[in-house]
């Protein structure tokens, strides 16, 4: 079952090699623009609970700025360290709107 809902405008989004925080009800999202493509993902880091979405881009990937832990954006999946993850959500643009569904 789907829950899309308006994360945020795309104005409000990140510039391309960016990411922001965006809260939509109750849940955290890191919301990532690789080369003009946006992602979101949860913004807790699984580490100590960095805050993805003031971290940065490297490649494909957001690093976390309080220990550089880094999750692909598209799969959630961690270049370092192995084996650990954050959960993705789909996501995907309605007119000015930014729509995530936050199932």
């Amino acid at each position: 079952m789907s829950n899309w809902v308006k994360l945020c405008s795309l104005q409000e989004a990140p510039a391309p090699g960016k990411v922001a925080e965006a809260e939509v009800e109750g849940v955290a999202v890191c919301l990532a623009n690789v080369g003009g493509e946006l992602s979101a993902l949860d913004n807790w880091c699984p580490h100590r609970r960095g805050p993805l979405g003031q971290g940065w881009i490297e490649r494909d990937c957001v690093v976390c700025p309080w220990h550089s832990w880094t999750f692909h954006v598209k799969t959630g999946e961690a270049e370092f360290p192995a084996n650990e993850r954050v959960e993705t959500f789909p996501l995907r643009v309605e007119g000015e709107d930014v729509m995530i569904d936050i199932e």
